[in-house]
């Protein structure tokens, strides 16, 4: 399996708008989206450099799951669980399905791959989407 770009930084925030403010103010990213639905509130950060930090009050607060991409979502799945791993999913996002992987040291990632990009920034656009956050 080949991981390709490390995707987002999905990081668990107990106070989504202090996060926000922390990483737009302090450390001068630009909010690119965010959203509450399904009982979530979810926030994307870029940053001058790395992948988009998704802000999330739906994660433990101070965890951090990479996402990874990868082509072949069926082959990850099972070359991680033959490694040990317990894979959580597929689950769906909206560019595409991912998995997280709880490795054998007890560290997770998540698999992601990618079937609709831009899917969240297009939501972002759209001035009827009841869902995004101004």
């Amino acid at each position: 399996m080949v991981l390709g770009e490390l995707r987002f930084l999905y990081i668990g925030t107990a106070d989504i708008d202090a996060s926000v403010a922390h990483y737009t103010s302090t450390l001068g990213g630009r909010l690119r989206w965010r959203f509450q639905h399904f009982g979530a509130d979810v926030a994307a950060i870029e940053l001058d450099a790395g992948p988009l930090v998704l802000l999330a009050d739906h994660r433990p607060p101070g965890s951090v799951l990479p996402l990874y991409v990868v082509d072949d979502l069926d082959a990850a799945i099972a070359t991680c669980r033959a490694g040990g791993a317990e894979v959580d999913g597929p689950l769906e996002s909206p560019e595409g399905p991912a998995i997280v992987v709880h490795e054998p040291g007890g560290a997770e990632l998540g698999l992601i791959r990618i079937d609709r990009p831009g899917a969240m920034d297009g939501a972002w656009q759209d001035e009827g989407n009841t869902h995004r956050v101004r």
